[in-house]
């Protein structure tokens, strides 16, 4: 019996050496898919975590987009005052840049030259983690920056404020700029920008314009008016006020120097300076009406008729209290005429019959003892004298050795003629019958008198030329030297008309002050507020009276027969000769 033995086929392993085989192929499969899969996750968080920075730049400019967002700003009228409208910005995250940083700069140079290749390396090579290259970019310059393809870049929406009318009402509107804590976050840097910060970037209201009082029309020519005036006097700066006497409603607040809220980079610090609410001045002459009204109302003063003695300068210790060259009367003067003449003398004596207490309470009663009342946070605080004599009381009657902003003077005015009601200044549009209540500080007598003497002081005395034909103006100018380190300057000085209209039912005042105009052609060489200040408010009221609703009328005027016969007559002259 032979035995036959089973050989392999030719070309076949056994089952075990396939097997093993097989096994040994699905391990390298396995370790290569791992291995690929290891790449991929490399690759995934890499891109993850340069998605994560970019998430977290863009999560962040979101809200600076948010906070860029902000409710649009607009006059009484509905006129566009501030706009949102879409930029971009375009950022960089230093310590994410792949490419070279050098060559990055350069080509950054190329595409956004406003500034050089080291600029732009010094921004790239920043030890933080993120930080803007440019701001309000076009859309077609993100375009190129993004063709670069360099993944540390970053692209974001951001909003763009805009300020239509350009330099108008720049120091009520404000303007924007980054936090000093955190350049990334842009937030109002003044004015109503910074004062209703809250409410223009609140989701809830952004759709809903703020309406101030502001009137663009009245805006516009109160800075024309100043602006030329302030030219041709070659001023160190002009203010402007409008203010609706029955509300308290800013109408028109204008400061020269001003400056474009469009581009705030190149202003200076005195562009900045809102003159009407931060600055304070000692506004002579313009104080004689406020101490008139004190007057009557203490009770020193109850008739029209009584005289004090103006025949010669006054000496009160030390110093000596004259009257202005060109206004000397030398003789007893009766109230209308102590306004009309702007006697210093005269005005003295009253203030020291009322004395210290009644006239620091007429002066806080007006708020003079304060910063004023509105809604910015750029404001001044009044000049408060230390002690209080004899002579504090009689020289803060004619506006010196108290200084106030010129909002404050202009709210003033507005007590003394509205019927003796004191209210907050605003600079937000107030619905119809909804004005506060404000304090009483005069009573409605003492307001209908001003009401005469302040009308009589522009027909007769130094504020002719603050008159406006129709308008009935009435007001008082007030010319004080500017205070300095070694005293009073005898070359420079703050020249001021405080007037409202019209007389007969008061509907608003106008201030406007020349801060060191000199002496030209074009003010007949006087630097005297019946020169510069007063033919600024005429025109002024010229231009805007219609606007605002006051029709010219000369047929119309105020009632002042009781204090016509106490004017004075020269020796041969008549009562017609005297009008």
């Amino acid at each position: 019996m032979s035995i036959v033995v089973a050989r392999p086929m030719p070309g076949r392993r056994p089952a075990g050496q396939r097997h093993a085989l097989i096994q040994t192929a699905h391990m390298r499969l396995m370790i290569l898919l791992l291995l690929f899969t290891a790449a991929i996750m490399v690759v995934l968080i890499r891109l993850a975590a340069l998605a994560f920075a970019s998430d977290t730049g863009s999560t962040r400019t979101a809200m600076i987009g948010e906070n860029w967002s902000r409710a649009d700003i607009v006059d009484r009228n509905g006129e566009p005052l501030a706009r949102t409208i879409e930029a971009w910005g375009i950022g960089v995250h230093p310590g994410k840049i792949l490419g070279d940083k050098r060559d990055l700069a350069n080509r950054l140079a190329v595409l956004m030259p406003a500034h050089d290749a080291e600029y732009f390396y010094q921004r790239l090579t920043m030890d933080v983690n993120f930080t803007y290259l440019e701001h309000h970019a076009s859309p077609s310059l993100v375009t190129q920056v993004h063709a670069i393809g360099e993944p540390a870049l970053t692209f974001e929406k951001e909003a763009e404020r805009l300020y239509p009318q350009s330099t108008m009402a720049a120091h009520v509107l404000g303007f924007l700029g980054h936090n000093k804590n955190d350049a990334r976050i842009i937030e109002g840097q003044g004015g109503i920008e910074r004062a209703f910060e809250d409410r223009l970037t609140n989701p809830a209201e952004r759709g809903t314009p703020l309406a101030l009082s502001l009137d663009y029309r009245v805006q516009a020519a109160m800075e024309s008016e100043l602006g030329a005036s302030m030219t041709a006097f070659q001023a160190k700066g002009a203010t402007g006020v409008v203010l609706d006497v029955a509300t308290g409603e800013v109408i028109a607040m204008a400061s020269l120097p001003v400056f474009n809220p469009n581009k705030v980079a190149g202003a200076d610090r005195e562009s900045l300076r809102n003159n009407v609410t931060q600055s304070v001045y000692e506004l002579g002459s313009t104080f004689k009406p406020i101490t008139m009204a004190a007057a009557m109302e203490s009770g020193t003063v109850t008739s029209m008729a009584r005289r004090f003695d103006a025949t010669k300068p006054m000496k009160v210790g030390r110093f000596t209290i004259h009257d202005d060259r060109g206004h000397e009367q030398n003789r007893w003067l009766n109230i209308p005429e102590t306004l009309i003449y702007s006697s210093n003398i005269s005005t003295a004596r009253i203030a020291k019959e009322i004395g210290v207490p009644r006239m620091q309470a007429m002066f806080r009663r007006l708020g003079f003892d304060t910063k004023p009342d509105i809604e910015l946070r750029e404001k001044g605080r009044p000049i408060w004298p230390k002690y209080w004599g004899d002579t504090t009381v009689m020289t803060t009657a004619y506006g010196h050795g108290i200084a106030v902003t010129p909002l404050q003077l202009a709210n003033a005015y507005a007590t003394l003629v509205n019927g003796g009601i004191w209210r907050p200044t605003t600079l937000l549009k107030v619905a119809p019958d909804k004005a506060p209540a404000g304090r009483r500080v005069l009573s409605e007598a003492t307001s209908v008198r001003m009401r005469q003497l302040l009308r009589l002081i522009v027909l007769r005395g130094t504020g002719r030329k603050g008159e406006a034909p129709g308008y009935r103006v009435g007001g008082k100018t007030g010319t004080a030297e500017v205070p300095g380190a070694g005293g009073y300057s005898k070359t420079a000085n703050v020249s001021t008309f405080a007037a409202a209209f019209p007389m007969d039912n008061p509907r608003y005042v106008v201030v406007t002050m020349m801060d060191s105009p000199k002496r030209v052609k074009e003010n007949q060489f006087q630097t005297t507020a019946a020169y510069t200040a007063a033919p600024v408010v005429s025109r002024v009221v010229t231009r805007v009276g219609a606007m605002l609703g006051v029709m010219p009328d000369n047929g119309k005027d105020v009632d002042e027969s009781d204090l016509l016969p106490l004017l004075w007559q020269a020796p041969g002259e008549t009562r017609a000769d005297a009008e």
